[in-house]
């Protein structure tokens, strides 16, 4: 069932527990993610960054493949397909595509700037049904060449952008994509109890869900977490298969080398480690 992410939020919110956003690479990403949904009865949120679109041939092939295998497989499953990480140009480029879901981020602007663009988005994303994600405080590490310290982001900068009716805000609590440090200093909870506390009901995001200690991933979303980005975690799984498959030489066995075979270990690790999450996020059921 292709929605947007609101109602499955809303839905999150009040239950306290948290959806996952899957990003997705390729047909073998959204297939294995679409299925442990449909198989676990939870709501997803395929990810799909701006690099990701450019790679899978642009975001209307992305849109119509992903439309194309939920009809296919018979997907009931509320799922939502979003732009992750989004410009403001890129947002339009997902909505005209048939995207029900973007992201807007606008961390790396002046504040001032930062609620203009986003203003203008929560009108035309209104108006068309779309979900709309905003972002205060920039996440740290790398993504798609965007780069961030980990930033704790400001609560009362957090409130301004909340109420100018976004669907749900992500906000920097000193997360980071990708592998985290030896050295990182953890999430501050401190900081997201004062955001919840000031943006009351609006669903929060928590990005760079790979290697946060299960523990703080709990604690998140007793404090307001509804919807949590896992990227990294699938693509070391999926390489780790991959690898396993050929370093044990099963691609030189009879027919081994055909990439629906070679592909095979990776698309079941990719489904092993969403069920993995949705078990830790609650989700399990909730559809």
């Amino acid at each position: 069932m292709y929605v947007s992410a609101k109602e499955m939020l809303i839905k999150a919110k009040a239950g306290h527990y948290a959806v996952p956003q899957i990003n997705i690479n390729n047909l073998e990403w959204t297939k294995a993610a679409l299925q442990t949904a449909q198989e676990l009865n939870a709501p997803i949120i395929l990810g799909v960054s701006e690099g990701a679109g450019k790679y899978m041939c642009g975001f209307k092939t992305v849109a119509d493949m992903t439309k194309a295998i939920i009809d296919g497989l018979g997907i009931t499953v509320p799922v939502a397909l979003h732009l992750d990480h989004g410009s403001y140009e890129g947002c339009y480029a997902c909505m005209d595509a048939g995207f029900l879901s973007v992201m807007f981020d606008g961390s790396h602007y002046p504040i001032e700037e930062n609620i203009e663009k986003t203003r203008e988005l929560v009108r035309v994303t209104s108006e068309r049904g779309i979900s709309l994600e905003a972002e205060v405080g920039s996440i740290g590490g790398e993504e798609d060449g965007v780069i961030g310290a980990g930033e704790v982001a400001n609560p009362a900068e957090c409130k301004q952008i909340a109420d100018l009716g976004v669907t749900m805000l992500a906000a920097g609590i000193g997360n980071i994509h990708g592998k985290y440090p030896e050295n990182w200093a953890g999430l501050s909870f401190d900081a997201l109890e004062k955001i919840q506390a000031l943006t009351s009901e609006m669903p929060l995001v928590l990005h760079g869900g790979t290697g946060i200690p299960e523990d703080m991933i709990r604690r998140s979303i007793e404090l307001g977490v509804s919807k949590i980005n896992v990227n990294t975690e699938c693509q070391l799984a999926f390489a780790a298969a991959t690898r396993g498959y050929v370093e044990a030489g099963k691609d030189l066995q009879g027919k081994g080398f055909d990439p629906r075979k070679l592909l095979a270990p990776g698309v079941e690790a990719i489904k092993a480690t969403v069920k993995e999450k949705m078990t830790l996020f609650g989700c399990i059921g909730k559809a």
